[in-house]
């Protein structure tokens, strides 16, 4: 769909897969802002939005608030705010009654999430994972890295990296996944997946790597309780 439909990959009962490094960026409503949207439903500028985000050198917002919450995990750069500078490979949790002026002197690339975390009691969390040491997971070849989870909320975040894909298994997401791979790819019987491909898996839906290269990703599971449906 167009940046102007009313909805892009509203229906969570679909599988969706979005390889953003083939699209194009399109403006914001800021200057020297772009966007690459997998996701929205709702207004144009107030809706639920799953993007990648492009800041120019010297790009700003003015300041604003996020109602229902913002994530950010910044892919390239430094994405700062009055609160601090933000390098690659930092989390950030702006939840509802945040609020913030963003900025990049000398430019960042972003992968945002709009209007998904609703709850005044959320923490506020900024974390640079790459300090973060992997911890062992119950998968054999992968390890992982919590970013968020939270009672009574059930989303919960984290990455991961997979050594050797195939050797996963199949993964299965009772409760539906969105998945962005950071660095690396991967493949399944479906199709492959390079660096920033964005795929949303539904409820009760699962994935069987079949590639062999190494692979980081961003996971987030128990999300759709908060998604709008188009």
């Amino acid at each position: 769909m167009t940046e102007e439909s009313p909805s892009l990959n509203g229906d969570l009962n679909r599988r969706v897969v979005v390889d953003t490094q083939s699209m194009p960026w399109t403006p914001s409503a800021g200057g020297h802002v772009s966007r690459k949207r997998m996701h929205r439903v709702g207004p144009q500028e107030s809706g639920q939005v799953t993007s990648v985000v492009r800041y120019e050198p010297g790009a700003a917002f003015p300041g604003h608030d996020h109602p229902e919450g913002e994530e950010i995990l910044v892919l390239e750069g430094v994405f700062s705010d009055e609160h601090g500078d933000w390098p690659a490979g930092t989390y950030l949790l702006n939840p509802e009654g945040f609020h913030h002026a963003p900025f990049s002197k000398h430019g960042c690339t972003l992968f945002v999430k709009l209007r998904q975390f609703p709850g005044t009691e959320r923490q506020h969390v900024a974390l640079q994972s790459k300090n973060e040491d992997w911890a062992p997971s119950i998968r054999k070849e992968a390890s992982w890295k919590k970013l968020y989870a939270q009672d009574p909320y059930t989303d919960h975040m984290r990455l991961e990296r997979w050594q050797t894909p195939a050797a996963l298994g199949q993964l299965r997401f009772p409760q539906g996944a969105e998945l962005f791979v950071l660095q690396g790819s991967f493949a399944d019987e479906l199709g492959s997946y390079s660096t920033h491909s964005w795929l949303r898996i539904p409820a009760g839906g699962h994935i069987t790597p079949t590639s062999d290269n190494y692979c980081e990703l961003y996971i987030k599971e128990g999300g759709f309780t908060y998604l709008l449906q188009s």
